[in-house]
């Protein structure tokens, strides 16, 4: 590898997605933010670029741009929609729009990154799963993608194994981003039955999930692979497979 070394993280500009890449920068590591929003705030080693990870043609165009000038060695899935419906509501519009966004812009971006992946010898991938993908009532299309990003994070652990890549899914519960405190504000009735169904007795943070990401980007947890690990204060108990 010859280029600057970096960790690519989708959606970083806000949310979930920033507070990995803070994580990220707080080790000393070069992160590229691409979010179709530019973020609000910066870094010395914080490189941004922006796009409509829906476009198919657009995202193929950004990440050359990206794997042009960086070598990237992590990779974060993380840009997500929720597009909330049952199945009477939901829409083909919906269901494309987050098979484009959660599908295929990861798979995209994966098959970018993997010269340098393979070539770093200890590449990591971390897909932003969804406790949603257990089952969740008026997210029909959300939730499906989010289960699918569960079976392509398994199927490359098997694929990249060999190339010393590890794959793996975070899936994070209610979390008390800007997003969901827009439908969700303090002190409402349906905030407070949330935070009455989670087991630790309350929201999660941005940072809870961003260190359970670190984990899995770790150069040292090469012997962690295939695995999704649940940040949901509990909720998927009783649910979730043992």
């Amino acid at each position: 590898m010859s280029q600057q070394e970096a960790a690519l993280v989708t959606g970083g500009s806000a949310g979930i997605g920033r507070a990995i890449c803070e994580a990220l920068l707080a080790q000393g590591r070069t992160v590229v933010n691409l979010d179709y929003n530019k973020p609000d705030w910066g870094h010395d080693k914080l490189v941004s670029f922006q796009a409509d990870l829906t476009q198919q043609q657009e995202t193929r165009e950004i990440a050359r741009q990206i794997t042009s000038s960086h070598d990237v060695t992590a990779l974060v899935n993380n840009a997500g929609a929720t597009r909330p419906g049952t199945i009477d509501t939901a829409t083909m519009a919906d269901l494309d729009y987050v098979v484009d966004l959660h599908f295929k812009a990861s798979i995209i971006l994966i098959q970018a990154a993997l010269p340098a992946l393979r070539a770093s010898r200890q590449g990591r991938i971390v897909n932003m799963s969804s406790r949603a993908g257990l089952g969740k009532a008026e997210r029909v299309v959300y939730s499906a993608t989010k289960a699918g990003l569960i079976g392509l994070t398994r199927t490359l652990a098997l694929e990249l194994g060999g190339d010393g890549i590890t794959v793996n899914a975070v899936a994070p519960g209610p979390i008390a981003t800007e997003l969901f405190r827009q439908s969700n504000p303090d002190g409402a009735p349906q905030t407070k039955r949330i935070i009455d169904s989670i087991v630790v007795g309350r929201l999660g943070t941005p940072g809870d999930v961003a260190r359970a990401a670190l984990f899995f980007l770790s150069p040292d947890n090469g012997f962690v692979t295939g695995q999704v690990l649940y940040v949901c204060g509990g909720t998927t108990l009783g649910v979730a497979p043992v």
